[in-house]
């Protein structure tokens, strides 16, 4: 029963965040309509399905505070680093090649260089950054700064699209013009806000941004469930319901944050690349990728360190969180280079590729398991 608990915990509020990740899809397809392919998907897209991990990195940081705190930020932004390098590719290449019937998906080797090689550099800046036995609130900042670089050079290379005005988004399920009290209850209940608001299946800025609230707050909700219930998981025994104990895994808080949290917050990752990739936008859907995962390195991790730093002062590592802090930079950036190097080879990506991608997954698995 103890493992039980938060088990239901952490699949309630992963449905929590799919559910918000449907409502930030919406939106940021129609405010990133005028940017071009390969663009949208490593800007708008990759930061607003990243938000999950910006939150688990400051909730973590607030319920365990210092060296726990951060270890567990670290474990869930580049836990799911590698999620999105690895499972996410391999599950755009199975579903693309089963929905289209077709051998392989195609995608730009462009976008992977561009987003592949800044990754690697943001994961560097990473590991000097936090080389340190106590992190400071600067240590932050660089990871910010390293950030708006990169959103720097993606706009001034972009290419802006002036072909649209108008925009009708295509809505896949059936709405009436008066919706009776019990369709906006029964949407109200399944969290599908977009339902009522769109109910015309016309979108436009007001719209759009009432949509990006609305998710941002459910988010941010399920967010907190999420990192609570990790916590109780990664504890040999915790309290509930007055003074009742039950027994958690007893694992450390990194171990637990690599394998569960980082798979939760990368729920909106994984569904938006999907759904670009059965679209035939594969640049979106794998810059979405690389691009969160440059977002949860620099902004989710560097934001929440920067306020925490700044106004409960330096983090202290040593011992066991130093040694895991170390582990997961360098694991991270081993297995980057070798995503990488599966992705540039050729521009098609069939079964064969989605394999070694799944490989390299569940060796980090081990890993994580064994070392961490």
């Amino acid at each position: 029963m103890g493992i039980i608990i938060p088990a239901l915990i952490i699949i309630f509020s992963s449905i929590l965040i799919w559910k918000s990740s449907n409502i930030f899809e919406i939106s940021s397809l129609y405010l990133g309509r005028n940017l071009t392919d390969g663009v949208r998907g490593a800007t708008i897209n990759a930061i607003s399905s990243s938000l999950p991990e910006l939150l688990a990195t400051l909730f973590f940081l607030i319920l365990l505070k210092d060296s726990e705190g951060f270890i567990g930020g670290l474990g869930t932004t580049a836990g799911s680093a590698v999620f999105n390098s690895l499972l996410i590719p391999m599950l755009c290449i199975l579903f693309v090649i089963i929905y289209n019937n077709t051998k392989a998906i195609e995608y730009s080797s462009k976008i992977i260089y561009r987003d592949g090689i800044a990754l690697l550099i943001a994961e560097i800046i990473l590991i000097i950054t936090l080389s340190n036995n106590n992190l400071f609130w600067w240590h932050g900042a660089i990871l910010m700064i390293t950030y708006f670089g990169y959103l720097t050079f993606i706009f001034i290379t972009m290419k802006i699209n002036k072909e649209e005005n108008t925009y009708r988004l295509e809505i896949d399920f059936e709405t009436k013009r008066k919706m009776t009290l019990s369709d906006k209850t029964k949407f109200i209940l399944l969290l599908d806000f977009h339902k009522i608001l769109l109910n015309d299946k016309i979108i436009n800025n007001r719209k759009a941004i009432i949509l990006l609230f609305t998710s941002l707050f459910v988010m941010t909700i399920s967010t907190f469930i999420l990192v609570f219930a990790c916590e109780l998981l990664s504890s040999d025994t915790y309290t509930l319901i007055g003074s009742v104990e039950f027994k958690g895994l007893g694992l450390s808080i990194s171990v637990i944050s690599i394998l569960i949290a980082s798979a939760a917050t990368s729920v909106p990752d994984t569904i938006i690349s999907i759904k670009d990739a059965k679209r035939g936008n594969a640049d979106d859907a794998i810059s979405n990728a690389y691009g969160s995962n440059i977002f949860d390195i620099c902004f989710a991790l560097g934001l929440p360190l920067f306020l925490y730093c700044l106004f409960n002062g330096p983090i202290p590592l040593n011992g066991f969180n130093l040694r895991s802090a170390i582990d997961i930079r360098f694991s991270l950036l081993l297995i980057t280079f070798l995503s990488l190097i599966v992705m540039v080879w050729g521009k098609k990506a069939g079964y064969l590729k989605a394999l070694m991608l799944l490989l390299l997954y569940l060796g980090f698995i081990w890993f994580v398991i064994f070392r961490v």
